[in-house]
């Protein structure tokens, strides 16, 4: 006569399941470039429907995944963004940034930032401030649209289509009265230049340039800025704003290179 499980060990095995399948979609959130709905996470990991929407309803009561408004898709919510984050403070990349943001900071005399894109937002990661009296200083660790500021427009650029069509969406409603047309050419024109600019944007009197940087693969995952009082910031026809900017662009290719590791 077959001996049934321990009672212990059947509970553990299925623990263990459900554990697996919780972070199977988790993962396919990381690794999409697009919102996920019930059925197509269905369909790649090879579950039901319903338990996909199970677990999909208790990540969402936990915010680490949240409904797209006026669709029926899921994209990574506030709390698996702040894990991000976290784990964005103990990889390489700020040590690989920090000799390049201080050596801009040198250069430019102006404070230097590092952002790293978290789900569908930025986060300033790191800083140097500026030597001088009137200067810019970021707040670490609030995650900011992608629609905004130099530092976001610079990886807004690089990314996916549908990253574009989503800011552009916030835009309009937390801004109506913007110019949707010439926030899309500044778009283009980033990707021209390799650089995004701002200046007073939020009417506080700051300015920016900012430049991207990106994997191995080559995806975008944060930008370098040099901020200060717009009234340091010079013209984009100015000689001084194009050393300036391409002090920026130099400053994001080596951490690019940094983060590529020995050729």
């Amino acid at each position: 006569m077959p001996v049934s499980p321990p009672i212990a060990t059947t509970e553990q095995s299925a623990g263990t399941e459900s554990a697996d399948r919780v972070a199977d979609v988790l993962i396919a959130f990381a690794q999409s470039d697009k919102p996920l709905g019930v059925s197509e996470l269905a369909r790649r990991l090879s579950l039901s429907k319903a338990v996909v929407h199970r677990i999909l309803q208790s990540l969402a009561s936990r915010a680490l995944v949240q409904p797209v408004h006026g669709d029926t898709t899921y994209s990574l919510g506030p709390a698996a963004i702040g894990l991000g984050t976290k784990a964005w403070s103990q990889l390489d990349v700020r040590t690989v940034a920090a000799p390049v943001l201080r050596r801009l900071r040198d250069r430019t005399r102006e404070t230097a930032t590092l952002s790293v894109l978290v789900g569908h937002r930025r986060v300033y990661l790191d800083q140097y401030e500026s030597p001088q009296e009137v200067k810019m200083v970021v707040e670490i660790g609030p995650q900011y649209p992608l629609h905004s500021g130099a530092s976001s427009r610079a990886i807004l650029a690089f990314l996916p289509e549908h990253f574009v069509v989503e800011a552009t969406q916030e835009l309009r409603v937390t801004r109506p009265e913007a110019d949707l047309d010439a926030f899309l050419t500044s778009l283009d024109r980033i990707r021209e230049l390799g650089y995004g600019t701002s200046n007073n944007e939020r009417n506080t009197g700051a300015a920016s340039i900012a430049a991207p940087f990106f994997d191995s693969a080559g995806h975008v995952i944060g930008s370098v800025s040099s901020s200060g009082p717009a009234f340091r910031y010079s013209s984009t026809a100015d000689d001084d704003h194009v050393a300036h900017a391409a002090q920026v662009v130099s400053a994001a290719e080596d951490i690019t290179r940094g983060l590529a590791g020995p050729a």
